[in-house]
């Protein structure tokens, strides 16, 4: 869809997206509707920009926004709603599948001072591979002086739909080790590090060693602050109770061949997420959207 913000480019093997609107430029790959940068003129990027991020056909990027759906992390730790909408005994990949299916670019749109693009993931014919339900998927793309991400699920079908998912994001830092995370205290979160234990935050989140949790009840708005950087990252989430905040530190890092050994240092996952009791019913007809809108201020 030829458009003054929009051009097509190759990636390795992947098909992709180059949108300019103003001074942000933003690249998404055809596979996974998956945004693979977003960075505006003369600031730091605020996605993390992986060096050794792999661009393969059918194979998951490690950078980015990954679209986690229509489950989450490993299929065996989701609730039993989700684990009931597969009908398969082969074993289910991490994520869901939409991470490595094409997606069709369906509209660019001015709306006043914002761009608009929209991306839509085709339903074949009775449905998905092992996941036979007729739910549209559509990530809108609005670039105005944020970017904001917007994930909405239309059931089409005439059974209820459950479901789990996230928006994946890994964002830049200038040092893992010297940011925090504001809004997060008196949270209570699910350590998947330290085996699944319930624990509740208490004050700023700093990090120290390997990070994997499920925080609960979470507020609409948490904050990356970077003092290195002289920024704080603005998050502000739709449709969403619980936040995966995520980094592998040295030895998980290691064990990654699309990572290299230092690379966790400068990035940060927090997860807008539906998961665990936060999940997502859709009766026939009914429509939810997953979102978060992203702005970088000085501090």
């Amino acid at each position: 869809m030829p458009t003054p913000h929009v051009e097509s480019v190759k990636i390795d093997e992947l098909d992709c997206w180059r949108i300019r609107h103003n001074d942000a430029e933003l690249m998404v790959a055809q596979q996974g509707a998956h945004i693979i940068s977003y960075q505006r003129e003369g600031e730091q990027p605020v996605i993390w920009p992986n060096p050794e991020a792999v661009f393969k056909q059918g194979k998951g990027i490690r950078t980015g926004v990954p679209v986690c759906w229509p489950w989450f992390g490993v299929f065996d730790r989701n609730p039993p709603s989700v684990k009931a909408m597969r009908q398969s005994v082969q074993p289910a990949g991490a994520h869901g599948f939409v991470r490595t299916a094409l997606w069709e670019l369906s509209a660019t749109e001015l709306e006043g001072d914002a761009l608009r693009v929209d991306l839509v993931l085709p339903v074949p014919e009775g449905g998905f591979p092992a996941w036979p339900h007729q739910v549209g998927l559509k990530l809108s793309l609005l670039l105005d002086d944020q970017l904001h991400i917007r994930l909405t699920s239309h059931n089409r079908g005439s059974d209820t739909v459950t479901l789990s998912q996230a928006l994946h994001t890994y964002f830049a830092v200038s040092d893992v080790r010297n940011v925090q995370v504001e809004g997060l205290d008196g949270r209570a979160y699910i350590d998947t590090a330290d085996g699944w234990s319930t624990q509740q935050q208490s004050g700023l989140l700093h990090f120290s060693a390997e990070t994997d949790r499920i925080y609960l009840d979470t507020p609409a708005q948490l904050n990356i602050v970077d003092n290195d950087w002289q920024r704080r990252l603005q998050l502000t989430s739709q449709g969403s109770k619980s936040t995966v905040i995520w980094n592998p530190w040295t030895e998980r890092a290691k064990a990654f061949d699309d990572m290299a050994a230092d690379g966790w240092q400068g990035m940060l996952c927090i997860e807008t997420a539906n998961v665990l009791d936060d999940v997502v019913s859709l009766a026939p007809g009914e429509s939810h959207t997953l979102g978060v809108s992203i702005t970088a201020v000085a501090l």
